[in-house]
């Protein structure tokens, strides 16, 4: 007999076999969720907004009329919000936007819907998905749920916080530099960047540089897994969609390759970054026990191991710095309103305005290069394993508010092993494998060549089992 009060101690994947299996409902699911909203939600502050009566509804509207067949039937998740419902809040973390309510969804937002899902409202997220952490004025910090004096990290910092609290079995994100790696490894959890294209709604095909991508953050690679699939093809395999992704051998459904976590890979191992040149980069030893804890446990399962000569990338701070600013230059935000943004990015947006197209054309040419200078170099391997983070999470209040300059260094420093992934086009899975001292967990990033998604996931769930974390509950739970 299932407890529906204890609904949040099941994984996902287990939570969507007791809904096929109709021992819960997607109304009881949805309940139970919003309860726990209702208590924990505020110690978190993973909710930029939440609609209990519109979830519930929803709920029944998914029973009586959604097909059981859909990927992600009756499942609860939540919204990050910079991603559209149509009559629900959307605030982008900004107090320029502080009674927007638009009339139609976005493509991401009607995709879980057609896989079935139950949204209960907007994760937080900082202002427009810049910063690599979740505070500001217009929204209350994302705090770890490990350790809530620390941040849950960001940009789709509410998603992890709401995850890892057992707030949501799972939420989709989006990442443009980090922002579903870098919150998930703050908060131990699971988090996929996938290749460019590989998710119709959020390929990254239409954004700056190709930077963007939506995925899943989750407490479990196979958790993580069963998002993916409902993001790729909501209708069900095989996708059908111009803009996916097909690598030979490597198309989804991923469920099975995270279930199984089978094969021998020959792994890189990278410790230097393209930032190094920009600021000095120093992994801490905490996340380098870790990356050694990894190593040990992949070696220990038969992989080939291999430690990677540095490869310097002088021009990369600027060429990134350049398509970041220019980015930030298209915030629908002008004339006075632009005094309400954060002092971070409204520094952005002024640079990226007073940029000149040749500076960012330049830019853009040199990172097209990087990204083949980069799958060269990776193509030895199946995958190349990295620290998911230089740094143990940082404290809420740790970054400059008020020197954009200095902001975006301490951004650099915390995190020099993400935007060059997105630069690249590459997937990448952030997998727990270690804590600290005082228990906070540490997690590593491998990344895949174009379109190696199962691989990811296999070699996800071989370090899952192999570092024995089993379910550890953060002291919030």
């Amino acid at each position: 007999m299932t407890d529906v009060d204890e609904l949040h101690e099941y994984t996902a994947l287990e939570l969507h076999q007791l809904l096929q299996r109709g021992e819960v409902s997607p109304h009881e699911a949805a309940r139970h969720f919003l309860d726990r909203i209702d208590r924990l939600g505020p110690r978190v502050g993973a909710f930029a907004h939440v609609d209990a009566e519109r979830a519930l509804e929803r709920a029944d509207l998914v029973e009586r009329q959604v097909p059981k067949a859909a990927p992600l039937w009756g499942m609860p998740l939540a919204d990050k919000d910079l991603h559209l419902r149509a009559g629900v809040p959307a605030r982008f973390g900004s107090q320029a936007f502080a009674d927007f309510v638009p009339e139609e969804s976005d493509e991401l937002v009607r995709t879980v819907d057609e896989a079935g899902a139950v949204s209960l409202g907007k994760t937080a997220t900082p202002e427009f998905g810049m910063p690599s952490y979740t505070e500001g004025p217009a929204v209350p910090a994302a705090r770890n749920p490990w350790d809530l004096s620390l941040g849950a990290g960001g940009s789709s910092g509410g998603a992890a916080a709401a995850v890892a609290a057992g707030l949501l079995p799972f939420a989709p994100g989006s990442d443009g530099g980090g922002s579903i790696r870098i919150p998930a490894a703050s908060c131990g959890l699971v988090g996929v960047k996938p290749s460019r294209g590989r998710v119709p709604a959020g390929s990254g095909l239409a954004s700056l540089a190709g930077l963007g991508v939506a995925g899943p953050i989750a407490r479990t690679v196979a958790d993580a897994a069963l998002l993916l699939d409902g993001l790729v093809a909501p209708a069900g395999y095989p996708a059908r969609h111009p803009f996916a992704v097909r690598a030979p051998g490597e198309d989804g459904p991923f469920l099975g390759a995270a279930i199984r976590g089978e094969g021998r890979f020959q792994v890189g191992v990278m410790t230097d970054s393209p930032w190094d040149d920009f600021t000095d980069i120093e992994i801490e030893p905490e996340a380098r026990a870790a990356l050694d804890r990894a190593i040990e446990l992949l070696d220990r399962a038969g992989h080939g191991i291999e430690a990677m000569a540095p490869a310097p990338e002088p021009g990369y701070a600027e060429a990134f710095r350049a398509v970041w600013q220019a980015g930030a230059a298209t915030i629908p935000v002008d004339g006075a309103a632009i005094e309400l943004l954060e002092p971070l990015t409204r520094w952005l947006v002024e640079r990226g305005r007073a940029l000149p197209a040749r500076t960012l054309a330049e830019a853009l040419a040199w990172l097209a290069g990087f990204e083949q200078r980069v799958i060269r170099r990776f193509a030895p391997f199946d995958a190349v394993l990295t620290p998911a983070l230089a740094m143990t999470p940082r404290p809420v209040g740790w970054y400059d508010a008020g020197d954009g300059e200095r902001n975006f260094a301490q951004q650099v420093a915390f995190t020099p092993f993400t935007s060059f992934v997105n630069v690249s086009g590459l997937p990448a899975i952030t997998v727990p494998v270690d804590e600290t001292s005082t228990g906070l967990p540490m997690g590593v990033q491998l990344i895949g060549r174009p379109g190696g998604e199962s691989t990811l996931f296999a070699l996800g769930a071989q370090l899952e089992r192999a570092a024995r974390r089993g379910r550890r509950r953060p002291p919030v739970w």
